[in-house]
């Protein structure tokens, strides 16, 4: 952060009233902001700058929009940087902050997250990555998960009338929908996000942390197991690829040859599905993945991002007061209907219900995980042995001798001396 001809005397003064400078003498300092692109729209962000910048008296905002293309680097680059022009707050990925958070790089700002921001309230799945032990380095600002994508006039043909609650439901529906030439459900071998999700409503786990320091793979579970079972009746009732994720083909230009009954998808990616197939429009519904009972709805793992203020800034006050600012309910809820995303805290879900997708994804969102809290995940996610394992389980392996081998390799890349 850049200080300007400013008393460091005056400057907390001034973002709480204002203060006394000298004719000439004062500029306002300046924080810079780094956010991602496509996670804010132009308009919103002219508008949250006028509005910050109105209430509060002293900063001016730099708000610089980052590729995504090699951020990882880029942040870490900056959180080392101790030449004063590094930005002060950041946003990152989720599951990224315990990345960023190794070393002591980032602020602490758990106090106001306690007194000011309502922490007892964020999604869980955006709040506990953002958490390393009783500090909560990661502020939620916004969240994105999957949900069922379908073609309601393929459920009206099925005389299915209303959405399925129940996973044995929605396996009942799926069987009639998978019938005539039409895919039940495109539901690709790897897709490893949606595996989550399973594993997570039978009670377990991708891997659990065993002591303060280490982490073992715990795909060999009793409840993992049958997360993976699920996944591979489901997966059975389509024609997705057992050795490729949904990427590969993307799901959405598959959705959209008017064969495939459901998949399973953030709402942002009907846009892309209409693009392909206009005749898709006004057949495509939404309901949230059912968990196994309908008390409650399925498991979800929770993408999105967190703000985070790096330790070296040199105005802790100021990049905290944006973060509050930015992740607090009058912009937060805005960002949510601007940008067709899910709220950071379960009660500002209201605010998005009225877009079909987005509501169907905030019921989820309430709901939702992430991946192990630890920075060594992306390690595993680097040649994804989840991934070859479901692989080999949907061609036949015994399920229980490959979750092994699965765990071990998980375990190897998380806590080698384990």
């Amino acid at each position: 952060m850049r200080r300007r001809l400013l008393a460091l005397g005056c400057a907390t003064g001034c973002l709480v009233g204002g203060c006394g400078a000298l004719p000439g003498t004062q500029q306002r300092e300046t924080v810079t902001v780094w956010l991602m692109q496509d996670s804010a729209s132009a308009d919103f962000l002219d508008r949250f700058t006028a509005d910050f910048e109105r209430t509060h008296p002293n900063p001016r905002l730099d708000i610089r929009v980052q590729d995504r293309t090699g951020i990882v680097a880029k942040v870490r680059k900056a959180l080392a940087d101790t030449s004063g022009d590094a930005p002060d707050v950041i946003e990152v990925g989720n599951t990224q902050v315990p990345l960023y958070a190794d070393g002591g790089r980032l602020a602490d700002p758990t106090l106001e997250s306690m007194r000011d921001w309502g922490k007892d309230d964020w999604l869980p799945g955006l709040a506990e990555p953002g958490k390393d032990g009783n500090q909560q380095y990661g502020i939620p600002w916004y969240a994105a998960n999957r949900v069922v994508i379908c073609r309601e006039d393929l459920f009206a043909e099925a005389g299915i009338t209303r959405p399925p609650r129940t996973r044995a439901e929605w396996l009942t529906d799926t069987e009639k929908l998978d019938s005539g030439g039409d895919q039940g459900i495109y539901l690709a071998g790897q897709d490893w996000y949606t595996l989550s999700g399973f594993v997570w409503d039978e009670g377990g786990d991708l891997a659990r942390k065993v002591d303060d320091f280490q982490w073992k793979g715990a795909l060999d579970t009793p409840a993992a197991l049958r997360g993976m079972d699920f996944h591979r009746r489901l997966q059975s009732l389509g024609a997705g690829p057992k050795g490729a994720d949904e990427e590969h083909p993307p799901q959405a230009g598959v959705f959209a040859g008017g064969k495939v009954a459901q998949i399973v998808a953030v709402p942002g990616l009907v846009q892309a599905i209409v693009r392909q197939n206009p005749r898709l429009k006004g057949s495509i519904g939404y309901f949230p993945v059912p968990g196994p009972t309908a008390a409650r709805p399925g498991a979800v793992f929770t993408g999105g991002s967190d703000l985070v203020v790096p330790r070296n800034t040199e105005d802790q006050f100021a990049a905290t007061a944006v973060v509050g600012a930015l992740t607090g309910a009058k912009w937060d809820t805005e960002l949510a209907r601007t940008m067709n995303d899910v709220p950071n805290k379960t009660s500002l879900a209201t605010a998005v219900s009225g877009a079909e997708g987005v509501a169907a994804m905030a019921v989820g969102a309430a709901h939702g995980r992430a991946t192990p809290n630890t920075p060594q995940w992306a390690d595993v996610e680097a040649d994804n042995p989840i991934k070859q394992y479901m692989t080999r389980v949907l061609n036949g392996a015994d399920a229980a001798t490959e979750a092994r081998r699965a765990s071990r390799r998980i375990t190897g890349e998380l806590a080698p001396d384990l």
